[in-house]
Order: structure tokens, then C-alpha cells, then sequence
């Protein structure tokens, strides 16, 4: 037997039993874009399409075990963060980052689709304090907002952000009439811009989650940081016009519609 290897990626994340985002979603877009997905659970949440009805985080002396028993055994690399939530589990993820070394890309979750925040100030503080630890953050519009603390184009967002906090920043135009989002390679003091695409299907429920994960397994793949962000964004549109319905609010996407093989068929024997 020939046996073979392909890069691990750990996704450190909160628990949507709906599937549709969080680490549920990082674990199925990490298959789909050819790497093998670990997970560490930072909340349990009871969610389905509809909303959110509850969250528990995890204590964070087990966060922490997750994280380093999994990177002991199987050495990711790269890493996402998602969802995190309070600030002790925030300060465990941080003090597992430096212990691990792997390149991060960090989707800071902190302002809900419906413009609620999600974070305490003191949780606010200790986020704050991780991301320039990350290769990559990406914001969406309002939490760029929320970071800069001015309201301003993406671009120029992704620009202030990059700069404040000394690391590369991709900021997601999904909120707006233009969809295009805006990646600052902070060491280049440029931007690059990538066109967004508007597509007729309303079930986008975990776009961040899934596009952070994404590029995280690209840039394991060995890619470039613009060619990740590039390749993630194309993983997205297919998934969304794969045109998956299911649930009775925004549905989930299809993160298995670029898979196709004997076990994908969708018929019966």
C-alpha cells in the first residue's frame, strides 16, 4: 500500500448543529478544498436557519486541550479562528497560537447579520490583542466599521485595519450593493480588489465562516495569500449557485458542490 500525506488544518470554532456555519461548516470546506480538517469547539450553540437560540462556551482550560492535543498529534498547516466569543477563551486561543506557530487567518465574529455585537468590551480588548498575531483577518463590512472605528469605504477600511494592527486584511463587501471585497497586503502598503458577483439565492447562511476556511486551506496548499483569497472566492460562488434549499430562514450552502464521485451521486440503488 502506498500511503501519502496532505496538510492538516485546524479550525478553531463554535458549534452550529445546523451545519450550515461554524466549525461544522470548516470541517466540510476543508474536504472540499483538499486538506484534512481538525476542529476545536470554543462554544456549543442551539441554531438552526432561523437563529440563534443559545450559546454555552466551553471551559477554557478543555479549549485549550482540544487545540493542543490535536496540534501534538497532527501539526496543522494553518490555522482559522472563528467565533471565540469571552475573553478567557480568546486568551487561551492566543497562548495556543504562539505554542503552535502556524499561520492564522482569524474571522473576528463580532457583530451578528442583524447589526447586534456580539462581544463584551473586555472580550473586545482581548480580541484586539490577537489579531496581529494573524496572517489574515476578514471582516465584513460592519466589523471593519467596528475596527477602524470610522466609517469608511472598504478599501480604505481594509487599509486603516492593516495598518493599526501590523497584518493583512480582507475586507467582504456581502453587505453591499457592490460585493467586492478588499485584500491590504500590508507589507506591500497596497490593495487588491476582487469583484464580487451578485447571485440569485438567498440561503448564504455561513459565507464567513466558510470563506475564512477557505483560504486557510489554500494557503496550507501552499499558495499565496492572494491566490488563497482568490481561489476561496471562487469555492464561494460555486457553492452558493449550486442553489441549495433547505431550513426556513437562510439556508445553508451546498460546501460538497465542486465533489463529484461514486459516493456524491444522488440517486438510489
Amino acid at each position: 500500500m502506498k500511503f501519502t500525506k496532505i496538510p492538516a488544518v485546524l479550525s478553531i470554532a463554535g458549534l452550529d448543529p445546523s451545519g450550515g456555519a461554524g466549525l461544522i461548516a470548516d470541517i466540510k470546506t476543508l474536504l472540499a478544498n483538499g486538506v484534512y480538517g481538525m476542529g476545536a469547539v470554543t462554544n456549543i450553540t442551539a441554531q438552526n436557519t432561523t437563529g440563534v437560540k443559545a450559546v454555552e462556551p466551553v471551559p477554557a482550560g478543555l479549549l485549550k486541550q482540544q487545540i493542543m492535543t490535536a496540534a501534538d498529534d497532527i501539526h496543522p498547516a494553518a490555522i482559522k479562528v472563528g467565533m471565540v466569543g469571552t475573553k478567557p477563551l480568546l486568551r487561551t486561543v492566543e497562548e495556543c497560537i504562539r505554542l503552535i506557530g502556524s499561520p492564522v487567518v482569524i474571522d473576528p465574529v463580532m457583530i451578528s447579520s442583524s447589526g447586534t455585537p456580539l462581544l463584551s468590551d473586555e472580550a473586545r480588548e482581548a480580541l484586539f490583542h490577537l489579531l496581529p498575531m494573524a496572517l489574515l483577518i476578514t471582516p465584513n463590512y460592519p466589523e471593519a466599521i467596528s475596527l477602524a472605528g470610522e466609517e469608511e469605504s472598504p478599501s480604505w477600511l481594509a487599509r486603516l485595519i492593516g495598518d493599526k494592527y501590523q497584518t493583512n486584511v480582507l475586507v467582504k463587501g456581502g453587505h453591499l450593493s457592490v460585493p467586492s471585497d478588499y485584500l491590504y497586503l500590508v507589507s506591500e502598503k497596497r490593495t487588491v480588489s476582487f469583484p464580487g458577483l451578485h447571485i440569485d439565492n438567498p440561503n448564504t447562511h455561513g459565507t464567513g465562516c466558510t470563506l475564512s476556511s477557505a483560504i486557510a486551506a489554500n494557503l496550507a496548499k501552499g499558495n499565496s495569500l492572494t491566490a488563497s483569497v482568490r481561489l476561496a472566492k471562487e469555492y464561494i460562488s460555486t457553492i452558493i449557485s449550486a442553489g441549495l434549499d433547505l431550513g426556513q430562514g437562510s439556508g445553508p450552502m451546498d460546501h460538497g458542490a465542486a465533489i463529484r464521485g461514486d459516493f456524491t451521486e444522488r440517486y438510489s440503488l
